[in-house]
């Protein structure tokens, strides 16, 4: 009896890198150049606008908080100059703080920067960690999520191809002429429901809040760490099932992953297509280093 060939195994999800980018560290133009030199699919930024001195919060890892937070470059700035010196890589933050920010500029950087290349961007979007930080920005924590929500509705507006006009809890816009669009094709958010502007993932801990959130307005999740991804998926799944949303659609990125070939594989299996490696927040010649330690995942 003839042998049955063996199926083909879980596809190998693209790998991306995310690294606190500082004004002590390696600089957008080289790191996003050597990334798409070497197949990297993309590059995801971190944002904090500032961190108060007097704060209250604890880091969300524990301990002292690294240095590299209170010098972070603004992610759409170091991502303009990525853009413009490469072709194929594609460009996110990892995560945008949409409630310390006006939605209205907000939704023409995002927009302009997915025209500038070419389609290439994600909006990876969270509500924070740092109250402090938060606050000098007016935001009341207690009320954050759904300001977020608010924010994404108001931008998505400006985002329609037609003038359309916003009022919501916290913020509200008048139809308007609102160019660049965003490149990317609108995608149904649920039957007779469209979801305008760039592929959005929300970062966070698994929950469900973050899970409804999810299901209401974004493309997908994207896991910090990306730990107890096999117990969480089907609480997410469930929950975008349950709102309507396409299960094919559904779009899982582990984000600020320490790689092994175990935890990759394990991702395949979980059929997650993409994966954002953490690099470190260092010299030129560091981050080289690391790049090349991370060549066999690619």
């Amino acid at each position: 009896m003839p042998s049955t060939p063996n199926a083909p195994g879980p596809r190998a999800p693209r790998i991306a890198a995310t690294v606190f980018l500082t004004d002590r560290t390696i600089a957008p133009v080289p790191l996003a150049r050597a990334l798409e030199e070497r197949g990297f699919s993309g590059l995801y930024l971190p944002e904090h606008t500032h961190i108060p001195v007097s704060r209250d919060t604890p880091a969300p890892m524990g301990g002292a908080l690294p240095e590299e937070y209170g010098r972070t470059l603004d992610p759409f700035v170091a991502l303009g100059q990525a853009s413009a010196v490469t072709e194929r890589l594609r460009l996110g933050t990892g995560i945008t703080l949409v409630a310390q920010h006006d939605p209205i500029a907000l939704a023409k950087q995002i927009a302009t920067l997915d025209h500038l290349s070419g389609g290439r961007f994600t909006l990876g979007l969270g509500y924070g960690w740092n109250v402090e930080e938060a606050a000098d920005h007016g935001v009341q924590w207690r009320d954050r999520r759904e300001l977020v929500r608010d924010r994404m509705a108001l931008m998505r507006a400006l985002w329609a191809p037609e003038p359309t006009a916003y009022a919501g809890q916290f913020s509200s816009v008048r139809a308007s002429s609102a160019h660049p669009k965003p490149v990317q094709a609108p995608r149904e958010l649920a039957p007779g429901v469209t979801l305008h502007g760039p592929r959005t993932l929300i970062g966070g801990a698994a929950g469900p809040k973050l899970f409804a959130a999810i299901a209401d307005h974004a493309d997908g999740w994207m896991p910090i760490g990306g730990g107890g991804l096999t117990e969480s998926l089907p609480v997410l799944r469930a929950a975008w099932e349950a709102a309507g949303r396409d299960p094919k659609a559904l779009q899982v990125v582990p984000y600020a992953v320490r790689p092994t070939p175990g935890k990759l594989a394990h991702y395949a299996d979980l059929g997650i297509d993409e994966v954002v490696l953490q690099l470190p927040s260092a010299d030129e010649a560091e981050v080289l280093r690391t790049l090349d330690e991370y060549a066999p995942y690619l």
